[in-house]
């Protein structure tokens, strides 16, 4: 255990911080799930704006990194186009 009070304070912080950015990486992850699961190509089309726009914030806040915010748009669009 920590001795000293900044070190205290410090673990403190980084449990917040863990359990916060944890919370916004499960609901990224389920939102891309969701867009991953739809089969119709408008209902998509709908979603991505919205899961577009949380990877780009997560990322901005280095919550995820900028290439896999990039790499999760890239195969969501081109799921999108997939889609009949």
């Amino acid at each position: 255990m920590a001795n000293h009070k900044s070190s205290i304070k410090r673990i403190r912080q980084e449990e917040k911080r863990r359990l916060h950015n944890r919370y916004y990486a499960k609901t990224m992850r389920n939102a891309v799930r969701k867009l991953r699961a739809v089969t119709d190509k408008t209902e998509a089309l709908a979603l991505y704006p919205s899961v577009q726009k949380m990877l780009d914030k997560l990322a901005k806040r280095n919550i995820i990194h900028r290439n896999k915010a990039a790499n999760l748009k890239s195969k969501l669009s081109a799921h999108i186009k997939s889609l009949a």
